[in-house]
This record gives structure tokens, sequence and C-alpha cells, in this order.
């Protein structure tokens, strides 16, 4: 992965929304899937309802109305293969291992390899979350946690794995620089290089972690 051209967004609440509304500030395309609610005549209802309500928020999370057209709605029923055109795919859905996992196994059957996947979990650990899941998931995933609300927080903790692939997560870590930190406030530019070498730093500390951990496991 090197450009993000198109990005996905699966949970609509707060703060999906809220990652999907920054994507749209900085000019890439993006999905906002939820599911499907019981009853209802407008399958995209939770998608839709969310991109109005970031309209009306304040502080705005979108930079512009014309930046919320940069968003489509949809649903993990009827859209969910529209992931196959999307370079980063994020999962914001309800803190339930079972939920999530459930949710990636459908993911990594209409992906393409090599995009990046990742949760926004903050209470999840990452081993936990690829486990029984395949080779290839685990080697494009990792997580990416964002701070509400992701236009005005300039903060992401980003955690890879002992089979995450370095290469994308560096991608990934550069397209967030590139994307959301200039795109934040609308105002001025974050040091790119400070900010780079401080998250690089914080994912070779957390490799370290994490390989220590398996040592003393096997």
């Amino acid at each position: 992965m090197e450009a993000i051209r198109k990005a996905a967004v699966i949970g609509a609440g707060v703060m999906g929304a809220g990652i999907a509304a920054q994507f749209a500030n900085a000019g890439v395309p993006v999905l906002l899937l939820d599911i499907v609610p019981a009853g209802t005549a407008n399958r995209n209802v939770l998608a839709e309802s969310a991109i109005s309500n970031m309209l009306k928020t304040d502080p705005a999370a979108f930079m512009s109305a014309r930046a919320a057209r940069s968003v489509t709605a949809g649903n993990v029923e009827d859209t969910l293969a529209q992931i196959a055109d999307c370079d980063w795919i994020i999962e914001a859905v309800t803190e339930r291992l079972d939920v999530k996992q459930a949710l990636y196994r459908r993911i990594d059957t209409l992906r393409r390899p090599g995009s990046a996947v990742s949760s926004n979990t903050s209470t999840i650990p990452l081993h936990m979350l690829t486990r029984g899941l395949s080779g290839g998931f685990a080697r494009d995933f990792l997580i990416t946690h964002f701070f509400n609300p992701p236009r005005y927080m300039r903060l992401l903790e980003i955690v890879t794995g002992i089979n995450t692939d370095p290469q994308l997560a560096q991608s990934v870590v550069s397209n967030v620089l590139s994307l959301f930190m200039e795109s934040s406030a609308g105002d001025s530019r974050t040091d790119i290089d400070s900010a780079q070498r401080f998250l690089q730093t914080e994912i070779d500390r957390l490799e370290t972690q994490l390989r220590e951990a398996e040592r003393k496991k096997s």
C-alpha cells in the first residue's frame, strides 16, 4: 500500500463517522458502512444519519459541506463488497471480539491483498483480534486508535503485531501524517518529520514489547 486513494470505515457511530469525515476533509473518497436495522425501509439509514449529524456538530467535523459529499453511505449487507476498491479499511464497531472477528472474516474474503485493515479498538489486544484468521490478514492488520473528535485531536495510537508487515505499517503512518495532520483544523502544518519520528519510535517500541511477550510464552 502506498497512497490512500479510497478508504472504508465500518461502524457509523460517533467515532467511525468522525474518522470518515476526516478522510473526506483530506479529499479521500470514503465508504461509511453500518448494519441494517430491523424493520427499516432505508437500509443505509444509520450511515446516512451519521453523515447528517456530522454536518451539524459543533465543533464541525467537516471542513466544508463539499467535503461531506466525499462520504458514501452504505451497509454491511449490500455494500461491503465495495471494500475491494479500498486501500485502507477501518473497523469501528462495538467492542465485542466475536462481532469484530465475524466482520474480519467477511472483510478478508472481499478486500484486495495488501490493503490495510485496522481496528479503532482501545480495549482488545491485537493478537486476540487476529487469532484464527488468515496469515495474509494478520500481515495487513494493525490497530489505529483515533481520539474523539478526530479532526481536532491530533493524536493516533498505532499498534502493530508480530505478524504485521512493517512496510504496510510505515505506509499507514506516512499517509496519516500527510492526509490527517495537514487537514485537521485547516490552519497550520504539523512538523511532519518530528511527528513521523515519534510515531515510528512508538511502533518500534510496541513491536519489541510484543516480540518479548511472545518469547516468554514460548
